[in-house]
Order: C-alpha cells, then sequence, then structure tokens
C-alpha cells in the first residue's frame, strides 16, 4: 500500500500553474470541522469532523478526506469521502469530483474563484443544481457552504455549513 501511497503524494504545486494551483493549494494541512446540517423546513444539527488536504499527482492536483464524526469518535460515521481537484488551464476553471462511498454518491463540481470566495458548481446525483462555497478565508480558517436549488437556479436552500480551524 506505501507504494501507492507514495506515488500518489506530492510536496507542493507542480511549476507548470504553480500560482494557480493555490487556490485550493492554500488548505493544504489538517482542519477541525464545526457542521451545521440544515433541512428543508429550518431544523439544523450539529455535526463535527476532520478535513485534511495535501498535494498529489506530481503536485498537479489536490486531494482531500473528509471524515465525520473525526476518527475515534463512538457515534456512528455520516461521512468519509474524498475529493480530486485539478486546475484545468485551458478553461481557467478546476474540474473537481467528490467521492462518498457513505453516501453512495458521486458529484461532479467545476470550481472557479468568484471576488473573496471559491465558487463550486455541478449536481447532485438526482439532477438538483449544486453551489458550494469556501469563504472567509484565511491562513487558519475558512467557511464551507453548500446550497441546493430544486427549481433549476431560480432560488437556493442552504442545506450545510461547516466552519473550519486549520491544526
Amino acid at each position: 500500500m506505501s507504494g501507492m501511497l507514495d506515488a500518489l503524494a506530492a510536496d507542493g504545486p507542480h511549476p507548470d500553474h504553480a500560482t494557480q494551483l493555490m487556490l485550493f493549494g492554500q488548505f493544504a494541512g489538517s482542519w477541525d470541522v464545526d457542521g451545521t446540517l440544515i433541512a428543508a423546513d429550518g431544523t439544523r444539527s450539529q455535526h463535527r469532523g476532520e478535513w485534511h488536504f495535501g498535494w498529489v499527482l506530481e503536485g498537479r492536483a489536490i486531494q482531500d478526506v473528509l471524515i465525520s464524526p473525526p476518527r475515534g469518535s463512538s457515534q456512528p460515521t455520516f461521512e468519509y469521502g474524498t475529493t480530486l481537484r485539478f486546475y484545468d488551464p485551458d478553461t481557467g476553471t478546476w474540474q473537481i469530483t467528490w467521492i462518498t462511498p457513505v453516501q453512495r454518491a458521486v458529484r461532479h463540481l467545476v470550481a472557479r474563484q468568484a471576488g473573496n470566495e471559491i465558487v463550486l458548481e455541478g449536481r447532485e446525483p438526482s439532477g438538483r443544481l449544486l453551489r458550494w462555497t469556501f469563504s472567509d478565508i484565511t491562513p487558519a480558517t475558512f467557511t464551507w457552504r453548500g446550497f441546493i436549488s430544486d427549481d433549476n437556479g431560480a432560488t437556493w436552500h442552504q442545506n450545510e455549513e461547516m466552519r473550519l480551524q486549520r491544526r
């Protein structure tokens, strides 16, 4: 197994697009998650977790692992998934694939910087539109928000928020 992990891991961004790769490269490291799920009726439930980002594929991509609740918890696993993100210089966007075996779903999104935020857009497996944002970004904190649309983007409902603190 270590051979595969050694081949996957990288020390930093590939020089071809090092500046652009830092859009997500800035998150490399480990983060503690304080999250809130928001139902359509406004009901909120809290969850905690951990999120780890790292350079992979000769520094051409960023991969992460999101785990909730944190490892070592006695609570049942809510989420355990991984995302692979790479910069596409032809479009100036990021191609993103989120894989969540626990929820049995794969989501493909496209990301770009929008002002001080990073905006990811795609579709749920059911076809509903998704919008995920990274905002309030500092070296030690950021906020991730998830939104869904049931009417092809006319209106949006926030369904999750995670506040992150670097370990």
